[in-house]
């Protein structure tokens, strides 16, 4: 009878595994948004998964999970196989502010992710409900330094991006409003339309239509320059607050240790993907801009990130309970 050695079990192995990945993929792929459904987070996946599963061959299905700012998804990702039928969106809170401000995070965002595809970038918005007593901006900043703590917020979460913008934003101006975290944006934006709170921070897709409405009044954006559809409202490089001009990016990420091929494919695909006239205008109508990075500098911009947002917490000495 032959017996094998365990190099030959070892080699048989690594064939094994090499037949498999160059199959890849086989099966549908499961993308986890880590948010609420109706957010920025959403919308790009959403509008990414169909034409990636055409690039692919295989249905990509988008699958919600909200929760703790983000953490609760991301730690799902960074779970699982391997194998590229588990992969996750990643956002500047789940990959850098709430790592952040969160020492329990579940997960090492150096060590446990493997960045495949930075898709787009966004400017973020503080809005106000059409109540607040201010119109622009320099109304806003008055009112709310006039009215230290009257005023709340909300935003995606605790240690969301835009969470810890306000917070940059609270120590540039000397001003002080009370933080209502929620399970996503979803949620949050249906509050500040209601005028549960008056103001909302977040991303500018996903306040775009309630803005159109005149349902929320934008008052500042993060972004490059003025937006079009938004030509009155400043953003903070102009209200003389460069460092809270930060945009916010939307990427895939799988697993630690996924393999090499599979990451390049992704990547490819997503590339493609996005050079489709329709996805490309689908994804600039939210007010997106599209990155469509190597790994490598989706990879380097995760670690610059969360660099940045470590500074904001140690300096506004904030915790998970604030």
């Amino acid at each position: 009878m032959f017996k094998f050695t365990a190099t030959v079990v070892a080699a048989l192995a690594l064939c094994g595994a090499a037949q498999a990945q160059s199959q890849y993929p086989n099966k549908p792929i499961r993308l986890l948004v880590p948010f609420a459904a109706g957010g920025t987070t959403d919308l790009i996946a959403r509008v990414i998964a169909e034409p990636l599963s055409r690039e692919l061959g295989q249905p990509v299905v988008v699958e919600n999970k909200g929760g703790g700012g983000g953490s609760i998804g991301a730690a799902e990702t960074a779970r699982a196989a391997p194998d590229g039928y588990n992969l996750g969106i990643a956002t500047v809170s789940t990959t850098a502010t709430n790592p952040a401000i969160n020492p329990k995070i579940p997960y090492n965002v150096a060590t446990d992710f493997t960045p495949i595809v930075n898709i787009a970038a966004t400017p973020n918005i503080i809005a106000a409900n059409p109540k607040f007593p201010g119109k622009n901006y320099q109304e806003f900043l008055a009112e709310v330094k006039k009215n230290p703590g009257k005023y709340s917020y909300a935003s995606p979460g605790q240690g969301s991006i835009t969470h810890l913008m306000m917070e940059m934003f609270k120590l540039q101006t000397g001003t002080d409003m009370t933080h209502v975290p929620y399970r996503g944006s979803g949620p949050a934006l249906n509050d500040a339309v209601a005028g549960q709170v008056p103001l909302i921070f977040d991303n500018f897709p996903s306040t775009l239509p309630f803005a159109k409405e005149k349902r929320l009044v934008p008052i500042v954006v993060a972004a490059p320059q003025r937006l079009a559809v938004l030509p009155d409202v400043p953003t903070f490089k102009e209200v003389g607050l460069p460092q809270v001009n930060r945009m916010a990016y939307y990427g895939i990420v799988g697993p630690k240790n996924l393999p090499k091929d599979i990451v390049d494919k992704i990547n490819a695909a997503t590339r493609k993907a996005v050079q489709d006239p329709a996805v490309k205008k689908r994804i600039e109508e939210t007010g997106s801009i599209i990155m469509a990075s190597t790994p490598e500098a989706f990879a380097k911009e995760m670690k610059e990130e969360l660099a940045v947002y470590k500074n904001v917490v140690e300096k506004q000495h904030l915790t998970m309970e604030q």
